[in-house]
């Protein structure tokens, strides 16, 4: 075999190696986040700071949140320009996973803005 084929052969493997090694460390990252075990909260750290706290963040504002029930605003306002609107039909108008929603329906009705009949969404009141 020609050197030169032996040697981009094994730069390539060496690549592909790599990246896999990062992908694993991602994983095992993930999974321990999901279960617990780690450090915590299962961010990573920069010279002692939180990771969210060395991008810009404050404390107590999550990574990705907008706050102020934006979700459920977005859910509530469809209900009340469809009423009998169903989980999956609001999902796919926001562009989410219906699971989420399984979650923030529940608050709305608590909060006496929308109630349930059959599978369907109506404003309250």
């Amino acid at each position: 075999m020609p050197a030169g084929f032996v040697d981009s052969t094994v730069k390539e493997i060496d690549d592909r190696l790599s990246e896999l090694q990062q992908e694993v460390a991602k994983l095992e990252a993930a999974r321990a986040a999901l279960i617990g075990g780690g450090r915590g909260s299962g961010r990573a750290t920069r010279g002692g700071r939180s990771a969210s706290r060395a991008a810009g963040r404050g404390p107590g504002r999550p990574r990705g949140r907008r706050g102020g029930n934006t979700r459920a605003n977005q859910a509530l306002e469809l209900v009340r320009n469809r009423p009998g609107i169903t989980i999956p039909q609001i999902a796919e108008a926001m562009s989410i996973e219906p699971n989420y929603l399984y979650r923030v329906m529940p608050k709305l009705v608590a909060d006496g803005q929308v109630k349930r009949e059959g599978q369907g969404w109506h404003p309250a009141g």
